[in-house]
């Protein structure tokens, strides 16, 4: 069982918290960080912060802080695709990943924040934003792997677009998606390296899983899929017994990573406590 620390998010008022977590789990063995990446939050799916627009750029973040760590890999739990112009993300990404020594997962979605699209970019429907998410994708991975692309379409333009360096990690950085509609859940099994199921979709948990495998298994890549269980939230105080069964309903969902989250004010004692009483019995 791998571990990636979750549910840091990105509020400014909380920079010193996630820097010291992510720098913590660096340095007890975690595999991974994940970041939400959003310029201003909504209030579609029940978020309630007192600053929510008063934000990190998630990338530029992840970007210092790989300066101050040495294994952990630094991603997002997601990127919306269609809020950025998918070549100047490619380019920032392939630096990252230079940067690093190949430590970039890319978190894989289509936005949900009317908001921040509104503000910062160009809101179009749910069926627009997948078609732009898929498009995105293929536009990165191509100016990942190939010497120049050229692309043009309705949402996208490019001409004899050329990224050098390439990432460290080949073909590209890991994927990872935490979707639930059936288009992005084929993509999710398509290229995904990382599947998360997040607790939301519990219930459909054996339906998604199924949708995500059947795509896998279309694109020969069944093995190169990770399923991801856990949480996105932290339970405050710290529990043992609590985090244990986390734990082992992730391991029972067969799942081969954990997401993990802690209480912003006590993260770096309680990330020590949990190596100390779990993720030391899964080194």
């Amino acid at each position: 069982m791998k571990f990636f620390l979750t549910g840091l998010g990105n509020l400014h008022e909380n920079t010193e918290s996630i820097m010291n977590g992510i720098i913590t789990a660096d340095q007890y063995g975690f595999h991974g960080a994940l970041m939400p990446d959003h310029f201003m939050w909504g209030n579609q799916i029940g978020h309630r912060m007192q600053n929510p627009y008063v934000t990190l750029e998630t990338w530029t973040f992840l970007t210092y802080i790989a300066a101050q760590t040495e294994n952990i890999h630094l991603g997002t739990l997601v990127t919306p695709l269609p809020f950025r112009h998918p070549g100047v993300l490619a380019k920032r990404l392939a630096t990252l990943d230079n940067l690093s020594r190949g430590r970039v997962i890319l978190g894989v979605g289509a936005g949900w924040s009317t908001v921040e699209f509104d503000g910062y970019s160009e809101w179009v429907g749910s069926k627009s934003r997948v078609d732009k998410t898929i498009e995105a994708l293929d536009i990165m991975t191509r100016l990942w792997t190939e010497d120049s692309v050229s692309h043009e379409s309705q949402y996208y333009t490019m001409k004899n677009a050329v990224l050098e360096p390439k990432p460290v990690q080949k073909p590209y950085p890991k994927l990872l998606f935490g979707s639930s509609g059936n288009r992005m859940l084929r993509l999710t099994g398509k290229m995904g390296d990382y599947c998360f199921i997040p607790p939301w979709l519990m219930q459909n948990a054996a339906q998604v899983r199924e949708i995500v495998l059947k795509a896998a298994k279309e694109a020969g890549r069944t093995d190169k899929l990770e399923f991801i269980g856990g949480i996105m939230a932290a339970i405050a105080p710290y529990n043992t017994k609590e985090y244990t069964k986390i734990v082992e309903m992730a391991e029972k969902s067969r799942a081969t990573v954990c997401n993990i989250a802690f209480p912003r004010d006590t993260i770096v004692e309680d990330i020590k406590k949990f190596t100390k009483e779990i993720l030391s019995s899964y080194v």
